[in-house]
């Protein structure tokens, strides 16, 4: 039996809308962090989201920004490059998935794109018990800045092959992690991975390090609400 609700989440001030499936039984939950001027319809999330699912993993798909601020955003996108405020709430997202009943005792991963791979990095500095690993896909870790250095969980960056100065700036990043780090290219596969089959390998490398690094916390240690 696969539970699916539709919730809003309170977090740092905001009511965030999120997707969430729960497929019993389940030895995880990812938590969805989208990229630049996207949200939780994404398609391409929603591809890996489903593999996830099959692998009995759980997924949380949530829209960071308002409706309001992703108006705001489409004009301006100036909150899509917000690192911090899309960290925060990254933040607030992993202590509520703590906290709600079919999650809370499941072991949190991080599933981050684009830019959301940098908030999905700083969360994980803030949240080194909560968070058990990290993927990124196509991801700009180095605009979590110094916040690297403090990511010890495991981490997998995937990246297009076609894809040249993103390939560079992962590999920059993966010298500063601390934790076990993997990268992955896929062969002919752009920013976006459009191309055929590109999503697959994405979403069979991310269902591969969540089922071997996901653990459940029966004894979970709640941070306190801020």
């Amino acid at each position: 039996m696969t539970v699916t609700e539709t919730v809003s989440i309170p977090a740092a001030g905001v009511s965030l809308d999120a997707d969430v499936v729960v497929p019993r039984p389940a030895h995880g939950v990812v938590l969805f962090v989208h990229g630049s001027g996207s949200g939780r319809r994404s398609p391409r999330n929603r591809h890996v989201a489903v593999e996830l699912q099959v692998a009995e993993l759980a997924t949380v798909l949530v829209d960071l920004l308002t409706p309001e601020e992703e108006r705001v955003d489409s004009l301006t996108a100036a909150l899509r490059f917000d690192i911090g405020l899309l960290a925060e709430r990254v933040v607030a997202l992993v202590d509520w998935a703590g906290r709600h009943g079919p999650l809370a005792e499941l072991g949190i991963g991080l599933f981050g794109a684009s830019t959301g791979a940098a908030a999905a990095l700083v969360a994980a500095a803030e949240r080194p018990v909560s968070v058990q690993a990290l993927v990124s896909r196509g991801g700009r870790p180095d605009l979590a800045g110094d916040h690297l250095h403090r990511v010890r969980q495991p981490t997998l960056l995937i990246v297009g092959e076609l894809d040249p100065v993103v390939i560079e700036l992962n590999r920059e990043a993966m010298e500063l992690l601390k934790g076990e780090t993997a990268f992955a290219v896929v062969a002919g596969a752009t920013h976006l991975f459009e191309e055929p089959g590109a999503l697959d390998q994405v979403a069979h490398l991310a269902r591969d390090w969540f089922r071997r690094r996901l653990k459940s916390v029966p004894h979970r240690q709640i941070h306190p609400l801020t």
